[in-house]
């Protein structure tokens, strides 16, 4: 079903590994010996890979997942404590890993292969869907250390599982397994270890067969309307802002020639 990757070859120490395979980009985390711990390179790497992602007009796609058995260990802790900040010095608006503040309208698919607490977390809950492995834990556990998890963990958790079971992982500060996190609905398959970036690729090129203009308008709508209500006059108005762009876009017109002809429709992304 994947097409093989286009892009160039990456040397394997790099901290942020992009591959191409189609219309979806598979960016993996390359940091194994550290459990992809999040360092100054490594923030600098995923937020431009997520930059070129955005830029991109042929992807509509991306894949996150973790090199070796971790997924994330969240912020790397020997350079926090050597002084040194994880961050992107030169983009800081992009937030933890590059990425946490890093909006863009298009899906990303966070392939959780492993280990997940912390940052690793954090980072799962600003992708739109998540694909997890069996074995995998995820979990903020911040206030056993007499931190917060300011990452967007206590922003994000709350609004997308029910507040009181937030409130319970995030005080305590105890690990959620992929069953509880499947039955809370914070990621949408649990899957064995081996399968994870298989089923999220699956899941991504079905996403990509979409038309881009309508995948990224949809996302778009959703974001803007989560902190509203859907009987306020504003929503309503960047609903319809929103449709009216797409109603009359080129993929929308080929979307319905390609119904009446009845064949697979071939989008420009306009």
């Amino acid at each position: 079903m994947n097409e093989p990757s286009t892009a160039p070859a990456r040397t394997s120490n790099e901290p942020v590994l992009v591959e191409r395979q189609g219309p979806v980009a598979l960016i993996t985390l390359n940091r194994p010996a550290a459990m992809n711990a999040i360092n100054a390179d490594l923030s600098r790497a995923l937020g431009a890979a997520i930059a070129e992602f955005a830029a991109d007009a042929d992807l509509r796609v991306a894949v996150l997942t973790g090199a070796g058995r971790a997924f994330c260990a969240g912020a790397d802790l020997k350079e926090l404590a050597a002084g040194r900040t994880v961050l992107d010095a030169d983009h800081p608006e992009r937030g933890f890993a590059g990425f946490v503040r890093h909006f863009v309208d298009k899906p990303v698919i966070a392939a959780i292969n492993g280990f997940a607490l912390g940052g690793g977390t954090e980072i799962l809950l600003a992708c739109d869907l998540a694909v997890m492995s069996s074995e995998a834990r995820l979990g903020l556990p911040e206030v056993k250390r007499g931190l917060v998890a300011a990452a967007g963990g206590v922003l994000r958790l709350h609004r997308q599982i029910p507040p009181k079971v937030a409130a319970e992982a995030v005080f305590t500060g105890e690990p959620l397994d992929a069953q509880t996190a499947l039955r809370w609905g914070l990621v949408n398959s649990v899957v064995p270890p081996e399968d994870v970036r298989k089923e999220a690729l699956e899941l991504a090129q079905r996403i990509a067969a979409n038309a881009p203009v309508a995948v990224r308008a949809s996302k778009r709508m959703m974001m803007r309307s989560a902190a509203g209500s859907d009987w306020d006059p504003s929503m309503w108005e960047m609903n319809e802002a929103e449709f009216a762009v797409v109603r009359d876009s080129q993929d929308a017109r080929e979307g319905a020639r390609a119904f009446a002809e009845k064949r697979v429709p071939e989008w420009v992304g306009a």
